[in-house]
């Protein structure tokens, strides 16, 4: 019984440390995603508003807050359609203690005679 607890917490020292290695590196690309995204689109945006503005002979403030508007609307949708169901952590040790709780479960209900 003592190997089969050691092996478990050995199985879940190795997913844990795999799940921290990829939730790391994962942040990583997306915040610098984030800031290139954020940096590029800042950009793009101060220059279609000045393009805008002077082909249209329209106040730049109020090019400005159309933009702005319609980004905030993009924002709310793509918000409200990316709530998805995360993966489950853990895959390898959760159906290992499945397979455990049925062996239990099965010696339980014939426990071996001494006879």
């Amino acid at each position: 019984m003592l190997a089969i607890v050691s092996s478990r917490a050995e199985l879940i020292r190795i997913e844990a440390k795999d799940a921290a290695r990829k939730g790391s590196n994962k942040a990583a690309r997306v915040i610098t995603a984030i800031l290139c995204i954020t940096f590029g689109w800042s950009l793009l945006l101060a220059g279609t508003i000045g393009a805008l503005s002077q082909l249209a002979g329209w106040p730049w403030f109020w090019t400005a807050l159309g933009t702005g508007t319609i980004h905030m609307i993009l924002a709310i949708i793509l918000l409200r359609k990316s709530s998805g169901t995360p993966t489950p952590l853990f895959p390898v040790t959760r159906a290992e203690f499945q397979r455990d709780r049925e062996w239990i479960e099965k010696l339980q209900k014939n426990p071996k005679s001494n006879a």
